[in-house]
């Protein structure tokens, strides 16, 4: 039991970081997707937001993985769509960052796909 405490922990403390990542690159409409309480979720959480241009979502998706290499010293397990940063996805296992061009976001609505988590909105200044 106390393994499980531990890594609630751990994917708690990593989100924090990778959020304050997006924050410091103006990343918009911050949500946190808690699936900690799901069956079958297969990570932790799921952190989402956008940018407005590839540049801006590859600068987000960039300032994340320095936030966390600088922190904790992880490096992201898996990357997607780095090529063309209309979708990027980073995933640390108990966390996966999603960093949508907004159309792509409004396109896809991820958050309503996994509605039976719970969600917190972050401030995004």
């Amino acid at each position: 039991m106390a393994k499980k405490k531990k890594k609630e922990n751990t994917s708690d403390f990593l989100t924090e970081i990778i959020i304050k990542g997006i924050q410091n690159k103006k990343g918009k409409d911050i949500v946190s997707l808690d699936l900690k309480s799901m069956h079958h979720a297969v990570t932790d959480y799921f952190i989402i937001c956008h940018g407005t241009s590839n540049v801006h979502v590859q600068a987000i998706a960039d300032s994340v993985e320095e936030e966390v290499r600088n922190a904790i010293g992880l490096k992201a397990w898996h990357r997607e769509g780095v090529q063309n940063a209309e979708w990027i996805l980073l995933d640390y296992i108990d966390v996966v960052v999603h960093i949508f061009q907004e159309n792509i976001r409004n396109f896809y609505q991820i958050e309503k796909l996994w509605a039976d988590a719970v969600t917190t909105q972050i401030d995004s200044d």
